[in-house]
């Protein structure tokens, strides 16, 4: 049993959304992130040889390209870093799928279990139940995105106006998404019926949506900030004590396995934030969707006047 069971379908303001947010993930960081490890095992140590290859293609790239006056082969390097390079957008995909998935999912199963453990195998049932449609959702995410993207940039160069047009702009399509996503999931919908309803929810709660993200997400980049500042301030004492004992970081073994290691962190931590970032538009669409239909509130009237 959970230590405290926050109902999801409740009509709440802005603050209490970012409460409501908060106050799950302190009572569900841990249970979730055991199921996050448990799926993304294999893709911790996929980050790990990407981080590898790119770590290694880089360094040695620029390390035999400050040899002045003599030619060198970086083909090899340069490989390095194109194998790395794919590796990444490929994990990159595939994370994207399976993370954005599970948070969704377990908000879902919380909820219906009325906030009893969340299993883990009827998690992944869920994700490979709808498994086709995920994908396809995912596939259109992208492309929509670099639309999004191309639009911003074109708007962003109107003076002043264009930076903050372009960034609630961005701030919309991620709650367009969210929203989406949960109502295809929870709702069994279609993907186009899907991206109907988000639509529909997002232009009836627009500056909700908006600034739920706005202040969820700056909180939690603040909060990865803090996270990488340990690795940051430990990577950093140790690059310049090996420069201070003349220790040519380029062709040192050990300071590769460092870099290895530090990307592989930022790499799994960004993942991790993947999930996080979903949870704040799976609580929103839960709000929303009650503000806009009131079934919990019909439910829990029927429920007073069964026992009546």
């Amino acid at each position: 049993m959970q230590e405290k069971y926050i109902p999801l379908k409740r009509q709440r303001d802005i603050g209490d959304l970012i409460t409501t947010y908060f106050d799950f993930l302190k009572t569900n960081f841990k249970p979730f992130l055991n199921i996050f490890i448990s799926y993304n095992g294999i893709f911790i140590l996929g980050f790990l040889g990407v981080s590898y290859l790119l770590v290694t293609g880089f360094v040695g790239t620029f390390a035999q390209t400050t040899t002045y006056g003599i030619a060198n082969d970086i083909s090899n390097y340069q490989m390095y870093l194109i194998a790395g390079a794919v590796g990444f957008f490929v994990l990159f995909i595939i994370t994207a799928i399976l993370n954005y998935s599970l948070a969704a999912v377990y908000l879902i199963q919380y909820e219906n279990n009325k906030g009893i453990g969340v299993e883990k195998k009827k998690v992944w049932e869920m994700v490979k139940n709808n498994l086709g449609k995920i994908i396809l959702f995912i596939i259109l995410l992208i492309f929509m995105y670099l639309v999004v993207m191309i639009v911003g940039v074109v708007i962003s160069f109107i003076p002043i106006l264009g930076t903050f047009a372009y960034y609630l702009l961005i701030l919309a399509y991620t709650s367009w998404m969210g929203l989406s996503f949960m109502s295809m999931i929870k709702d069994n919908k279609e993907v186009t019926e899907a991206f109907g309803e988000g639509w529909t929810l997002l232009k009836k709660y627009f500056w909700k949506s908006v600034l739920t993200n706005l202040v969820v997400g700056l909180l939690l980049g603040i909060l990865m900030m803090v996270v990488l500042m340990v690795p940051g301030i430990l990577i950093g004492v140790y690059a310049f004590h090996s420069l201070d004992t003349g220790v040519d970081l380029a062709n040192s073994p050990i300071a590769n396995v460092v870099w290895t290691l530090a990307l592989t962190v930022v790499l799994i931590l960004y993942t991790i934030n993947q999930s996080l970032a979903q949870f704040v538009n799976g609580i929103l669409y839960y709000s929303l969707h009650e503000e806009t239909y009131n079934e919990a509130t019909r439910e829990n009237i029927n429920n007073i006047g069964a026992g009546e």
